[in-house]
């Protein structure tokens, strides 16, 4: 049997959080031509060649949602799709967001929502968010009460 791998740079995630009165969870709708519908997802993007996930993680959140963050913790490594390709995605928990303003790539619409905690739990147990590695993520914080401000302790 001839098996086809896809190699992969390896991609980050980024579950970023605006602290406050409200913390909320800075999420994104972004076209999916492969299932023909806005998702809701974490930014997320490919290492570029020779890039550290951090920096890639860094870059994707100013690109992606305008924001720059303060604190970068990593939250876990996943693989994406393990039958198919030997794609790692690191996702990142950032935090001490400050807006700066997106930088989309050519061809990108990407729609920016902060999410409230409350909603981001709902939206993760009845099927708003479908994607794999925003789940996990989300999931992941959730369980170590990353989301709740309690970034003490865990990973």
């Amino acid at each position: 049997a001839v098996r086809e791998i896809v190699r992969h740079p390896g991609a980050v995630a980024i579950l970023p959080v605006l602290e406050g009165e409200t913390r909320r969870v800075v999420m994104i709708r972004n076209y999916r031509p492969s299932v023909g519908a806005s998702i809701w997802e974490l930014p997320a993007g490919t290492l570029e060649p020779g890039e550290e996930p951090a920096g890639a993680a860094a870059r994707e959140l100013i690109e992606e949602t305008g924001y720059r963050a303060a604190r970068l913790r990593p939250l876990c490594r996943l693989l994406t799709s393990p039958g198919l390709t030997d794609e790692e995605m690191h996702i990142y928990f950032a935090t001490g967001l400050e807006h700066v303003g997106q930088n989309l790539d050519e061809g990108e619409h990407i729609e920016v929502e902060p999410v409230t905690i409350d909603a981001v739990r709902r939206m993760v147990t009845d099927g708003s968010i479908r994607d794999g590695k925003s789940l996990a993520g989300l999931m992941l914080a959730d369980r170590l009460g990353w989301l709740d401000g309690s970034e003490g302790g865990g990973a």
